[in-house]
């Protein structure tokens, strides 16, 4: 079982066991890491925050939706609604450190922030006064590596449109990459504006393999792998996998051994790292094998997610929107003539989940953890007796089809996933 342990500041750790667009290539290959991204040693820390849980409509405790995944001091935006740069500037997290953004789909409760966090976070200027006016706002730094987006088709050109428009500048690069569904269009982008001096020409438009996009990104120490998932508008979720770590040692098993031949215990850094070490009798000792790393399933909104349950089995972490909820005696909102079914029903019409839908499919893919979010602007995010009621209620109904203990996240939840010993 896992343990939720209630923090200040409602923080949890959740311990776990014909344009230029012919200048995008076409690609069924990773993003492979830039420069900064090799350097990735380990994660020491893996860490989820909640900027904004809301669905369709903000309310004075929930924000839209945008998610942070915090890689030691790195950090994975999941979303970008409207005002995330706000919750960023009100959470822990620093802006600067931001390194990839990966838009689920393109509804703008989803979006609508990414315009403005650009310019806020990347040295963004308006408009120069005079054609010819040598102003260092017109110049953007390439010996930085690039902001890196990832979203499905539309996401280059709202960037590119919402930048062009605005007349913003940004002194930093960034590139966008697209998910291209089997429908899609395989070069064409929808804008036939040019790039900007920001937008770097190395954008791919990758394709899908057997129904999936495998490895989208990928460095020595973590990958990403996406899947279209059903919903009104093309969607997809993500999964997040930490590479193979090392196993857990046992130095009883060791330390006679190198007591015996008079081994340096230094090494039992390689053992610790799988290694073989052949001591001075000839004998080898084998360090424990190589243990699966953490795995995060980030949904987008959803009433079917059931092409992503090949990447997603076994995920330690599973997050997944829970919108609409039949809340008889807890919810002042309620109907009367609605039931269970009807609700899901409604909620499947519109693209969405109910609580139950999300807890059936984390026992689907055996999540070994499920923390539900975007829930309906009629279900407030804060302290009083009725918003802790009625999180209290969809978390168990969730609980019902999972198994397990639910979490209902809020604004500014955030937790660390560590192993389970």
């Amino acid at each position: 079982m896992f343990s939720f342990l209630r923090k200040p500041s409602h923080q949890f750790f959740l311990a776990v066991c014909p344009t230029r667009c012919s200048r995008f290539a076409s690609s069924s290959g990773p993003v492979m890491a830039g420069p900064s991204e090799q350097q990735r040693q380990g994660l020491t820390s893996l860490n989820v925050t909640f900027l904004g849980t809301a669905s369709a409509q903000p309310s004075s405790t929930r924000n839209h939706s945008a998610l942070a995944v915090r890689l030691n001091s790195d950090i994975w935006l999941f979303d970008c609604g409207e005002a995330t740069q706000h919750q960023l500037q009100k959470s822990t997290l620093k802006m600067g450190k931001i390194e990839k953004i990966f838009i689920t789909h393109t509804h703008g409760d989803h979006i609508f922030g990414l315009i403005p966090l650009l310019a806020s976070c990347m040295n963004g200027a308006g408009g120069i006064a005079g054609e010819n006016c040598d102003d260092p706002r017109k110049r953007v730094d390439l010996n930085i590596p690039p902001l890196e987006i990832y979203g499905p088709l539309g996401t280059r050109a709202y960037v590119r449109s919402g930048l062009q428009y605005t007349h913003t500048l940004l002194g930093r690069p960034y590139v966008v990459h697209e998910l291209r569904f089997p429908s899609d269009p395989e070069d064409q982008d929808f804008t036939t504006l040019s790039p900007s001096l920001a937008e770097l020409p190395t954008g791919k438009n990758i394709a899908m393999e057997d129904g999936v996009w495998p490895e989208i990104y990928k460095d020595n120490v973590v990958s990403v792998s996406a899947a279209p998932i059903l919903h009104s508008v093309p969607c997809v979720g993500f999964v997040v996998q930490e590479a193979p770590v090392a196993g857990k040692i046992n130095s009883k098993d060791y330390i006679p051994q190198l007591k015996r031949t008079n081994t340096p215990m230094s090494v039992m850094r390689q053992l610790q790292q799988g290694e073989s070490v052949t001591l001075n009798d000839g004998t080898v000792l084998h360090g424990p094998p190589r243990r699966p790393g953490r795995k995060l399933c980030i949904l987008g909104d959803t009433y079917d997610p059931s092409a992503i349950i090949p990447l997603a089995k076994d995920a330690n972490l599973l997050i997944h929107e829970a919108t609409n909820a039949h809340l008889p005696g807890v919810d002042l909102t309620t109907k009367e003539t609605d039931t269970y079914e009807t609700v899901e029903e409604r909620a499947k019409s519109r693209g969405h989940s109910t609580p139950q839908m999300a807890g059936s499919f984390a026992k689907t893919i055996q999540a070994k953890s499920l923390v539900l979010n975007h829930f309906s602007a009629r279900y407030p995010g804060d302290d009083s007796e009725l918003s802790l009621k009625i999180m209290a209620a969809i978390g168990k109904l969730a609980e019902q089809e999972f198994g397990k203990e639910v979490l209902c996240a809020r604004d500014f939840t955030s937790f660390d996933i560590t192993f389970k010993e």
